[in-house]
């Protein structure tokens, strides 16, 4: 079957709710990119914490070693280099409904996301992958997540935020916009298709991997919240809620989970090609 479109970008988010970084190539598992969202910062209860109402935690850049830690940058903080975890004194967890075992990082860098958060908080590690399934009403029973949201991965197309960028320039809001990708954290940004063309995608193959579209992506306050700032303003909601509003829920993206090659894992990188291998002719997000 012919391209339907092309990546142009990979992010992976090291930290979830802390910024992404870009990857020329990246190895796609079963819980998603590696090294992607491995890493999650919850509070005394163990509930996960997010930019949602942390928004400061937007400026923390992390990064990967060679090691399997990371090491932590903010622009007010001093660097922190944080070793794996070992994988004993497990604790649980909870992001969503689910609830898990993750390794605690440690006092140092707790210490240093509580001053960032402004409030006490722990990091800890997913050393086990294969914990955490994600949601059973669209997911197969050998699926598995990170500590991502619902799905190991997320699509989303330039053509797509190119009309939303549009109908932002449009409307009263208009000083808010142009917004970029970023806002959406999406881990594989493609091009070359018409607007919205992703929602009807669900089966496609991207370098040797396979992926199930199972879901499209209701969208929380997240991406009215500027990554370079961390202040928060109103759009995309605002207009997404004119355009893409389905369910009570406002719509940009959609959910992948990886079917091929499993569980070895594959390659994708920019510059691939799309090819759409089953599509519908729905109207709106598969919801």
């Amino acid at each position: 079957m012919a391209a339907t479109a092309t990546v142009t970008h990979l992010y992976r988010y090291p930290v979830k709710s802390c910024r992404g970084e870009r990857l020329p190539v990246a190895r796609v598992e079963p819980w998603g990119l590696a090294g992607d969202r491995r890493w999650m910062i919850v509070d005394a209860g163990g509930e996960a914490v997010t930019a949602r109402e942390h928004p400061r935690l937007l400026l923390v850049t992390p990064c990967l070693d060679g090691d399997g830690g990371i090491r932590l940058t903010e622009p007010d903080m001093p660097d922190l280099t944080v070793p794996a975890p070992d994988g004993t004194g497990l604790i649980p967890v909870a992001v969503w409904a689910s609830t898990l075992l993750a390794a605690p990082a440690g006092p140092a860098a707790d210490a240093w996301l509580s001053k960032v958060a402004g409030e006490p908080v722990r990091l800890v590690y997913l050393d086990d992958p294969t914990r955490r399934r994600p949601d059973p009403e669209y997911s197969r029973d050998g699926d598995r997540v990170s500590f991502a949201d619902g799905y190991p991965l997320l699509l989303t197309a330039e053509s797509s935020l190119a009309e939303l960028n549009e109908a932002i320039a449009a409307g009263p809001l208009a000083a808010e916009g142009p917004l970029a990708m970023r806002r959406f954290r999406p881990n594989v940004i493609v091009t070359g298709s018409g607007p919205w063309a992703e929602d009807r995608w669900r089966l496609l193959r991207i370098g040797d991997v396979t992926f199930r579209n199972v879901r499209g992506c209701d969208r929380c306050v997240m991406p009215a919240i500027d990554p370079d700032t961390a202040v928060r303003g109103k759009e995309p909601t605002a207009t997404l809620a004119r355009l893409r509003r389905w369910d009570g829920r406002v719509w940009f993206g959609i959910n992948l989970i990886p079917d091929s090659p499993q569980p070895a894992g594959g390659t994708i990188q920019a510059g691939d090609p799309v090819e759409v291998l089953e599509e519908d002719s729905a109207g709106g997000p598969l919801r």
